[in-house]
């Protein structure tokens, strides 16, 4: 031990003087790599933004300018930025700008060493690039960065060159008293000691009793989470991708069977003469959803209405789908026409539809559709438990159809995670109190595990609701309900659709998108177009589109044979009479405008009352100038993502209500009010006269947020927080009750036998 000691003292001074020496060099090389590197990024940034700032220059859109400056400035490493225009003017800067730099002064700024600044907000770094428009100078461009992050990442560096050396000196250490030790005369006793086994701890990580062994991995796996509770599931992954899915299913839920109920089916199979056709339904919960099934392989269960369903099914009225390759499969439920007729036209479309959309449509509810809409919500339930594999299914539960349905799969599988996410808006208290049957519906609800909605002004209604209409305790901070016994968590979900989109709806160039759809219009190929995508609903705003088309043309008659407007209107609903009248309302309105602007040689409006196949849809978003979405009242209105999707030529501009929830997320979009019709008119004329360069910088911006925020990303948020939520009530229950190790099963045979 002497002898070991005679080397380790002399290795720990070593190795202390030559941290000592080491560490002020390794700081200084940091500080150079960073600044290099920041230069680097600084002038990658100003290569980027140097042609829409030119142009914004040009427009004399200051208040635009900062704005874009605003955005870019979000990155946490880059603290201002700003602009001096050639004549030495007050910058145009972001309000961060330290007031240390002033146009005037810039010179001391180029220098090599003089990058750095001192300032109360910490040492930063600047950096001056000039803009050059072929010729004079178009200005000078200032970015300021945060190098307040050198100082952490130098610290952490310390840090673990500290506890490297510390570690390194504790290994030399170590294997020189092992070697001394093994030198001494019971090393053999002590060798085969080890080869035994003896003395080596129980691995305490895994409890004795083999009954104990399923909570502690869930504890495991619950404390796991919450020691990740403090940073975004989301910011760990580097790209929302079926691959994400697929690996949550298999990590955060081990692989378990994951079920969508939904009333509309994603394929639809028509008798179309001798022949059977498959279409896909215009629906953006179709939209969103059917992507993410071909990622989990799953069960979709939804109403079989199409003319030639039942002749593609098999015994269990199952089919594959998608036709051309399986990647999960469909079961239909059948309904009889009175059931359709009370459930889905009846109490659905003429009750809730109208009751959550403010559209000045008075909602209509009858007893015997009430009865039919429990009818088909159990139905449902029974299929859900016949097609599930395993007492603890994930059920996805999708839209205002089935309110009722979380609560039944509840009661028939107890240990089920029911995720219920509702499409359209939730109204206020006082609007959703005129229902009949207000009670049942928020009671069904509050069967599931979570609830979700597209926005958070739509959570904070329900929850409102919940405490207006029930007995229960509702908890704002953590934004859940505890009803019966149950914890619903009610969580903001923003839907989004597929990224990248589908080759199969972008393998088509621009180009020829836009020849092809003004030779099927009889347009010439110069002719601008602008294009709205919708099921005929009274919701849906077109009656107010077309008055501000009209309006356009009253007010710049310059547009006057130079722009048709596309309407693509799915026919929906058609035995309900207000849908009825609505469509005859529009088709009065678009012949009307036509007769009004007869003189021009191609017609001012193009209504298309039929259905059109995806690929066909986006077809017409490539070929037009503008689309328009002028919603009433929407949960978030996915044509205005699918529209900036398909844009990859990074043109085309969108004009969006401000009603929509997609307003919320795509403010780079013209955002109008449906009702001023002047105002969506200037809209209009805006996006026809905007310039390439700024419908690009808006497009960019979107699309920047949709491959982000894509419709995996969607999913795959309720995906996590079904699995932690599974694993949380896992554990409470089995350290409540051992015994309850056998009730799943016993639930789930006695569900099945209903």
């Amino acid at each position: 031990m002497r002898l070991s000691l005679r080397f380790i003292i002399p290795l720990f001074l070593a190795l202390g003087a030559f941290a000592y020496a080491v560490v002020p060099l390794v700081d200084r090389l940091t500080l150079q790599w960073f600044v290099r590197d920041l230069d680097i990024r600084a002038t990658l940034i100003a290569n980027t933004i140097q042609e829409p700032v030119q142009d914004l220059v040009r427009a004399g859109n200051r208040t635009r300018m900062v704005q874009v400056f605003t955005r870019i400035t979000q990155d946490e490493r880059l603290f201002a930025m700003g602009f001096c225009p050639p004549g030495l003017g007050p910058p145009i800067a972001t309000p961060t700008l330290p007031a240390e730099i002033r146009c005037a002064e810039l010179e001391k700024f180029s220098g090599p060493a003089d990058h750095l600044l001192k300032s109360r907000d910490g040492p930063l770094l600047v950096s001056v690039r000039l803009l050059d428009a072929q010729g004079p100078s178009a200005g000078t461009l200032v970015l300021v960065h945060d190098m307040s992050f050198v100082a952490r990442r130098s610290a952490e560096t310390r840090k673990y060159l500290f506890y490297f050396f510390v570690g390194l000196g504790a290994v030399v250490s170590l294997i020189t008293v092992v070697i001394a030790q093994l030198s001494w005369r019971g090393w053999v006793h002590g060798l085969h000691a080890l080869l035994r086994g003896e003395g080596l701890l129980r691995p305490t990580d895994e409890p004795d009793v083999p009954e104990l062994r399923p909570i502690a991995r869930d504890l495991r796996a619950l404390i796991s989470d919450l020691e990740a509770e403090h940073r975004s599931r989301d910011d760990e992954q580097l790209a929302w991708t079926p691959d994400t899915l697929r690996a949550i299913l298999h990590g955060d839920l081990r692989g378990q069977e994951v079920m969508v109920v939904s009333n509309r089916e994603p394929y639809i199979h028509v008798r179309e003469g001798q022949d059977i056709a498959v279409w896909r339904p215009a629906s953006g919960l179709v939209t969103a959803l059917e992507p993410v099934m071909r990622a989990c392989s799953g069960t979709w269960i939804a109403h079989g209405g199409g003319s030639a369903d039942r002749e593609v099914v098999d015994r269990h009225d199952h089919v594959g789908v998608p036709p051309q390759r399986a990647a999960y499969q469909l079961r239909r439920v059948w309904l009889t026409p009175e059931e359709e007729a009370g459930y889905y036209y009846g109490f659905a479309n003429e009750g809730l539809w109208p009751l959550c959309h403010i559209a000045h449509v008075r909602p209509i509810f009858r007893t015997r559709d009430w009865e039919q809409y429990v009818k088909v919500n159990r139905t449902f339930s029974r299929a859900v438990v016949e097609e599930s594999k395993s007492p603890d299914p994930i059920v996805l539960v999708h839209d205002y159809h089935f309110a009722l349905l979380p609560r039944m799969i509840q009661e028939a599988l107890p240990d089920a995670t029911i995720v219920a996410f509702w499409h359209i808006p939730w109204p206020n208290p006082e609007a959703f109190g005129i229902c009949p049957w207000r009670d049942e519906l928020l009671d069904g609800l509050l069967g599931s595990t979570i609830l979700g909605f597209h926005t958070q002004f739509h959570c904070n209604n329900f929850v409102d609701t919940v405490d207006r209409q029930l007995e229960a305790r509702v908890d704002r901070e953590m934004f859940t309900v505890s009803y019966r016994s149950k914890l619903t968590a009610v969580k903001r979900y923003p839907i989004s659709v597929e990224w990248p989109p589908s080759p199969d709806l972008v393998g088509k160039p621009v180009a020829q998108c836009r020849a092809d759809v003004r030779q099927r219009h009889d347009l010439p190929p110069r002719h601008a177009i602008g294009v709205g995508v919708d099921r005929l609903d009274y919701t849906k705003g077109i009656e107010e589109r077309l008055r501000a088309v009209e309006r356009l043309l009253e007010m710049h008659p310059e547009w006057v044979d130079r722009f048709t407007f596309i309407q693509i209107a799915a026919p929906t609903r058609s035995r309900i009479a207000q849908y009825q009248e609505y469509e005859v309302r529009v088709r009065a309105m678009a012949a009307r405008i036509n007769d009004r602007f007869a003189s021009a040689r191609h017609p001012a409006v193009v209504l298309q009352v039929e259905h059109h196949q995806p690929d066909e849809i986006y077809e017409y978003y490539r070929a037009a100038e503008l689309c328009v979405v002028t919603s009433l009242h929407d949960g978030m209105n996915l044509v205005a993502k699918e529209f900036v999707s398909a844009r990859d030529d990074e043109r085309g501009v969108l004009i969006l209500s401000q009603f929509t929830g997609a307003a919320r997320e795509l403010p780079e979009a013209l955002i109008v009010n449906p009702y001023d019709t002047d105002q969506c008119a200037a809209a209009l004329h805006m996006a026809l006269s905007m310039p390439a360069g700024e419908q690009r910088a808006r497009i960019r911006l979107m699309r920047g947020l949709i491959q982000d925020f894509n419709v995996f990303r969607w999913a795959g948020r309720m995906l996590i927080d079904a699995g932690s939520m599974r694993r949380r009530g896992r554990l409470l229950e089995r350290a409540a009750a051992p015994d309850r190790s056998r009730r799943p099963a016993a639930a789930y045979r006695a569900g099945r036998g209903r």
